[in-house]
């Protein structure tokens, strides 16, 4: 089994980048894990729906038939984090090769990107940042894996 982060890049921010590696070599103590960024068109704020769908497309490439697709979305579940950690090790013992995680651009993903998903997951009912979107869920990832391995992470 293999964990994708796919997201939109728009600008690099030190910070952003410094915690996603964090975060990142900490999941790959316990699972193949890569991240994968696709990059945002130069579009004007009013030809967001053209934005989302190339973004949109671009994700639907990138994946596998045979992918687990989890999307992270405002409209999704609210799972609080044993939760995330028993639905991981569903996700892992599901004999998928690859679970991707999908964290869309500003303006969202398509409707057939929501369509191909598996699983949607909400971090919260507050809109946020998406590089800080992609920090709380690989946290959250990495908490997941903590509580399935029994290691001294989180607390009750």
């Amino acid at each position: 089994m293999k964990f994708v982060l796919l997201t939109v890049e728009t600008k690099k921010e030190l910070w952003a980048t410094e915690s996603q590696d964090l975060y990142a070599n900490k999941i790959k103590k316990f699972i193949d894990f890569e991240m994968k960024k696709i990059k945002s068109p130069s579009l004007e704020r009013p030809n967001q729906n053209e934005k989302k769908q190339k973004e949109s497309k671009e994700m639907l490439d990138f994946l596998n038939q045979n992918d687990y697709v989890v999307l992270l979305d405002v409209e999704g579940e609210e799972l609080d984090s044993k939760t995330v950690s028993r639905s991981l090790v569903k996700i892992i013992e599901s004999a998928k090769k690859r679970c991707v995680f999908i964290v869309g651009g500003a303006f969202g993903v398509s409707e057939d990107v929501r369509a191909r998903s598996n699983l949607r997951w909400s971090l919260s009912k507050m809109t946020m940042n998406h590089l800080v979107a992609q920090l709380v869920l690989l946290e959250q990832i990495y908490r997941g894996l903590t509580i399935w391995k029994g290691i001294p992470y989180h607390n009750e």
